[in-house]
């Protein structure tokens, strides 16, 4: 019966490409034109923040980017899906600004492969949060929806309210590392009655996109002063460039 109505209802909603809408094999696919244009991150990374490096990936060996090396990250290891650009930025955009949260389903199984890497096993996953405010406006935490559907895809234990921002920060558009690091310093803090969890446990952190990683660097020494005993970072894309 159930097999049924799944095969009655692909005759009537077909696999759609999550980004133009055409007819595809298979539900939460991009189609042939939309693939290239969507930048999928593969081959050799930063192990750290995940950015596309030159070369080989060597066998058993952790690498890591100019920036990592010169400046450590908060988080042990950190893998993102695509790049923010073209394709990639378009579906980021729509998902956070555009009330799209429907593609959280099939961002939440792209990452959920992207973060093999990381070991995930176990893992409390843990979005990054939004001030009250922004949330009201947006009406939804798309790191939050993020975290829940790659806790669904890797069966892992999710606390969504983990950490809280409770002042607003200004706007990070076109500042570099240093200077997010500057407006996100104590931005961010263990939710004072619901962070218990995170207390002796490796965590994974989740976002929608990283730019220079302040953000995330906010939110992983919060995990950390909160007792994880690691973390690290899963985002649906990045920048190219880190800054």
């Amino acid at each position: 019966m159930a097999g049924g109505m799944q095969a009655l209802a692909r005759l009537i909603y077909p696999p759609a490409c999550v980004s133009c809408g055409a007819l595809v094999e298979n539900d939460f696919a991009l189609c042939p034109a939309c693939w290239p244009e969507a930048h999928m991150i593969s081959g050799l990374v930063c192990d750290v923040c995940g950015l596309p490096l030159p070369g080989e990936e060597p066998e058993g060996v952790a690498v890591q980017c100019d920036a990592c090396l010169a400046a450590p990250r908060p988080w042990v290891r950190g893998r993102s899906v695509l790049l923010y650009r073209d394709i990639g930025a378009r579906l980021a955009v729509a998902f956070k600004a555009y009330d799209r949260a429907e593609l959280a389903r099939p961002f939440g199984a792209w990452m959920a492969r992207a973060a093999a890497p990381l070991e995930p096993e176990g893992a409390l996953v843990v979005p990054v949060p939004l001030h009250w405010r922004r949330l009201w406006a947006r009406r939804y935490n798309q790191a939050a929806l993020l975290a829940q559907a790659v806790g669904r895809e890797l069966g892992l234990q999710v606390a969504p309210d983990a950490l809280t921002r409770p002042a607003p920060t200004a706007k990070l558009e076109g500042l570099g590392r240093a200077a997010r690091e500057g407006v996100l310093a104590g931005a961010i803090s263990p939710h004072p009655c619901r962070a218990a969890p995170v207390r002796g446990r490796r965590v994974l952190l989740v976002d929608d996109v990283l730019t220079t990683g302040a953000t995330l660097a906010a939110s992983s020494t919060a995990l950390l002063a909160a007792g994880a005993t690691e973390v690290c970072t899963l985002t649906l894309a990045r920048t190219a460039k880190d800054a």
